[in-house]
């Protein structure tokens, strides 16, 4: 039995991927099958039941590429691999398009945990986010923030990091007390500049809508009609987080995004996000999403790193 398919609408290096990689791990699952495809076209033939059953997970395939625009490893694992249902339940859900961000980029929640993020975010006014490099809790939260901010559920953003030295010493650094913690928030302008045009972020930066500081600026403050993240949380002691959680205003939302495998505090200091997601495990309002290297939409080889290293 033989089926063939044209491929419409779609983008070929997405669907096969780099070097044809992810057409290469798609004949690894179907090993009965012979699989071929010459431009627009994808071939398989062989016995009647993995034809039919790659026949299913293709149409599942080319769904999520037209609603996501991407690809990984993991992501056609999950496809293949996961129930039929589970997978339909995830590609007819709501849009997930989170924001439209600079030169009509659409900035989406790219996997299921992802999507998660999104979805307590809604039903949440705190959400702790866990995750590995690469996996998108940063990102996804600064589009959740700047969404509220375009729809005007809050008057400003506020985005703190604890400015806590990985391995390097910031003293040394040159400028003032802003250029010296400039480096340690790129990761958020980065992410901004994706969603706000460059002279639209600048008067935001400019008149406090949108304001980047590091974490002991955040004492003393009550933080009200703002959505708030708190980045790099694993590098938070104890009474620094139970001092940013304190900030929240009444008509405020928080996002606590944290990676607790890379704390750069000293070895004898306790780190305040393990505590915090203890201490409150059992509170009403508050949203514990956990992404894994199933969520990494970096390079593939980021996915690699990470279960190495989990593997150590």
């Amino acid at each position: 039995m033989e089926r063939i398919v044209q491929i419409e609408n779609l983008d070929p290096r997405i669907l096969f991927g780099a070097n044809n990689a992810r057409l290469t791990q798609l004949k690894d699952y179907f090993p009965k099958l012979k699989v071929t495809a010459r431009g627009e076209m994808i071939k398989w033939e062989g016995p009647e039941a993995d034809v039919l059953a790659l026949e299913e997970k293709i149409d599942l395939i080319f769904r999520h590429i037209e609603r996501f625009d991407v690809l990984t490893e993991a992501q056609l694992e999950r496809i293949v691999l996961d129930d039929k249902p589970s997978i339909l339940k995830n590609l007819n859900s709501h849009n997930d398009v989170i924001v439209n961000g600079v030169g009509g980029l659409l900035i989406k929640a790219r996997t299921a945990n992802q999507r998660k993020m999104v979805e307590a975010v809604d039903q949440n006014d705190l959400v702790f986010a866990m995750g590995p490099a690469g996996t998108g809790k940063t990102y996804t939260a600064v589009a959740l923030a700047v969404r509220a901010l375009k729809n005007k559920a809050v008057r400003r953003v506020v985005l703190t990091r604890p400015a806590v030295e990985a391995g390097e010493s910031l003293g040394f650094l040159p400028g003032d007390m802003k250029e010296k913690l400039d480096p340690y928030m790129q990761p958020l302008y980065d992410a901004l500049r994706d969603m706000i045009p460059a002279e639209r972020l600048a008067q935001f930066l400019e008149n406090g809508t949108i304001e980047i500081a590091p974490l002991a600026f955040m004492r003393g403050r009550t933080l009200d009609r703002a959505f708030v993240i708190l980045d790099e949380a694993q590098n938070t002691t104890p009474s620094q987080m139970k001092m940013f959680l304190t900030r929240m205003g009444p008509s405020s939302q928080f996002i606590v995004t944290g990676d607790p495998s890379q704390i750069d505090l000293p070895t004898k200091q306790a780190s305040g996000l393990p505590h915090a997601l203890q201490t409150l495990t059992n509170v009403e309002g508050i949203a514990h999403i956990t992404l894994d290297g199933r969520d990494v939409v970096r390079h593939p080889l980021v996915r690699k790193i990470i279960a190495a290293y989990d593997g150590q």
